[in-house]
């Protein structure tokens, strides 16, 4: 994607790591663990072949982390291969994994557009399965029912900015949060989804990022609360951006990482786990972390705050969409 003459203003207007470092401050993470690491894997593409290796590696490195789920293939259009939970085999071991100590969260209904009574069913199949009534959910890309996705992650200007970048092409691409619409379940995710995914950033500190982690925008009150994610991607960006460096850095800070990635996107191949994925996994586990799923993380920091406790100021949010914005023109994706 060719940037736009601009890019340089906006990079004077992004966020400044200094703007709130005042606000951070190490946290106390349990059992006296200097920082939090844990996992949201993206289901595309998963099967039980090209990701078992990489949870049979981290169970054995006793890391607990999250895996969304498709609860159908739905109509076929949007199917990458991927399995959904009507495949027995696998399904079967999803329950272990859970059983283990693994979080299974959510990833739409299906890889394909569901409206509103199909997303009502999987949130009921959902519960059924894997029990639990607060839910983590990350919006799949290509999902019509998508809940303030595309340009509506944005506000203001940065809305208009994005637009421009991608031609249009992701302007009103979501209608779950928008009421009357077919595709609507914004009622639903807000009594049945505690966490929700947004922003992914290259850093790995989501607290250095954002010290309100997690939090609410009451300006896209149909989620309880979001949070950021370090951007893991596929294995090169996992392997660009968790360098061991970094990650011992995140130990000297007391931060918390949530890596967002696509274990299925070339981390093991053959059943064989990629070995300098393996190495730099093999030295985390050295590091005195706190190795807990998503949502036992966000409990941790959220305490007993309610949802007006956790309300993001908006110079604050403006920061964070000016920092996501930057990011993504900066690596021509959208």
């Amino acid at each position: 994607m060719q940037l736009w003459p601009g890019l340089m203003v906006l990079r004077s207007l992004t966020f400044n790591l200094s703007d709130t470092r005042s606000f951070y401050m190490q946290s106390i993470w349990p059992k006296g663990h200097k920082f939090a690491f844990t996992v949201v894997d993206d289901t595309d593409w998963a099967t039980l072949e090209n990701v078992k290796p990489v949870y049979d590696l981290l169970a054995g490195l006793g890391m607990r982390t999250s895996k969304t789920v498709w609860l159908s293939p739905g109509d076929g259009s949007g199917h990458n291969g991927g399995e959904t939970c009507e495949s027995p085999r696998y399904l079967k071991w999803l329950l272990g994994l859970q059983r283990t100590g693994f979080e299974i969260a959510l990833h739409n209904a299906a890889p394909a557009t569901s409206n509103r009574e199909t997303t009502q069913w999987a949130l009921e199949r959902f519960r059924q399965l894997f029990g639990g009534h607060h839910i983590l959910f990350c919006n799949h890309t290509g999902c019509r029912e998508n809940i303030y996705w595309g340009d509506a992650r944005l506000s203001g200007w940065r809305r208009t900015v994005y637009n421009l970048a991608t031609c249009g092409k992701r302007r009103d691409i979501s209608r779950g949060h928008v009421a009357g619409d077919p595709l609507f379940w914004g009622d639903l995710c807000r009594e049945h989804v505690r966490y929700a995914r947004n922003f992914v950033f290259d850093d790995l500190n989501a607290l250095a990022i954002c010290p309100e982690l997690p939090y609410h925008d009451p300006g896209r009150s149909f989620v309880n609360f979001w949070f950021p994610s370090a951007d893991g991607g596929n294995l090169k960006r996992f392997l660009a951006n968790f360098t061991t460096d970094k990650l011992d850095r995140l130990e000297a800070e007391g931060g918390v990482c949530i890596a967002y990635v696509h274990f299925a996107a070339g981390f093991a191949e053959n059943g064989v786990v990629n070995p300098e994925f393996r190495k730099r996994m093999e030295h985390l586990s050295t590091l005195n972390g706190w190795f807990a799923t998503a949502s036992e993380v966000l409990e941790h920091l959220r305490g007993s705050a309610s949802i007006k406790d956790r309300i993001i100021a908006p110079n604050r949010l403006s920061q964070l969409e000016r920092k996501w914005l930057l990011e993504k023109l900066l690596k021509g994706t959208t």
